[in-house]
């Protein structure tokens, strides 16, 4: 039986040596924090006092008790994040994916409109926050004073919700598109050229040959804009300030003023962990569904 040396040894831990910088900020930025979270979503937890009782699953029961103080507010949230889910992931895929397959083509200042699409992904949210608020304002917003029209941009239904996607495409649209248009140029132009002898139109090249090849970058995609649609905060935070009457209130948005403002940190820290829940059931049966259709 061959004896490993300390050479081989050496080889075999070069691959861990590499992983262990990536592994010790994964265990201390991301495990760590998850674990501490789950302990407090335990307890009935307040900054402001010394004490923190042991509550079980109490802080989770209430969540989906009736009678409880939380119930009401938080399915609400929760359901503003869906609609806004729903309402914005159609166009944050379809959109890119059309604008990646204008810039794949050749014609001149290619490279500029590349960086005026992806230009809006740079800034902060913040940053973009406050621009499409000044935007938007009902009473003084540069758009209804350009329409000439007194539109409730940011105050009510549907125009919220029509304020909320419209800015998050537009700021988001660049990223997404960058990450197709990345996936469309290493599809083989062969096939493109032996769907054309078989007498294919672009539809049909695009139905049979451009989105196979796109479907891992399509998943990726999708489960990623998904996620971060689910996880918007800022835009609402700071433009319909979930108006009206918390309809565009998200989940993170609940949860943060239930932990920061009121202190029950148990009660968000359970919160958080039904969302976290929620999602990994959308993107499991997301990469299921995906994949199926490969097989």
């Amino acid at each position: 039986m061959d004896t490993p040396t300390p050479i081989r040894r050496a080889g075999r831990a070069t691959p861990y040596l590499f992983l262990a910088p990536y592994l010790v900020l994964f265990g201390v930025f991301v495990v760590l924090p998850a674990l501490y979270g789950l302990w407090i979503s335990l307890h009935d937890w307040d900054f402001l006092l010394p004490r923190k009782p042991w509550v079980g699953l109490r802080n989770y029961q209430n969540l989906f008790s009736p009678e409880s103080r939380d119930f009401g507010d938080f399915w609400q949230s929760m359901k503003a994040t869906g609609l806004f889910t729903l309402f914005s992931v159609p166009f944050l895929v379809a959109l890119p994916l059309l604008v990646a397959l204008l810039l794949n083509r050749e014609f001149p200042g290619r490279t500029f409109f590349r960086a005026i699409f992806f230009a809006p992904y740079v800034l902060g949210v913040a940053v973009v926050g406050v621009l499409w608020r000044f935007l938007l304002d009902p009473n003084i917003g540069l758009i209804n004073n350009m329409l000439s029209a007194s539109l409730p941009w940011t105050t009510d239904l549907p125009w919220a919700w029509v304020s909320l996607v419209g800015m998050t495409v537009w700021w988001t649209l660049g990223f997404n598109a960058i990450i197709f248009l990345a996936g469309l140029q290493d599809i083989s132009r062969e096939l493109y050229d032996a769907a054309k002898v078989d007498g294919a139109n672009r539809w049909q090249q695009f139905l049979h040959v451009t989105l196979p090849g796109l479907k891992p970058v399509l998943l990726l995609v999708l489960t990623m804009t998904i996620l971060s649609s689910a996880n918007m905060f800022g835009q609402s935070y700071l433009v319909t300030r979930g108006a009206p009457a918390n309809e565009t209130r998200t989940a993170i948005m609940f949860i943060a003023d239930t932990g920061l403002r009121t202190f029950r940190m148990g009660n968000a820290a359970a919160m958080s962990y039904v969302l976290a829940l929620a999602l990994l059931v959308v993107s499991a049966f997301n990469f299921r569904f995906l994949r199926q259709e490969d097989t």
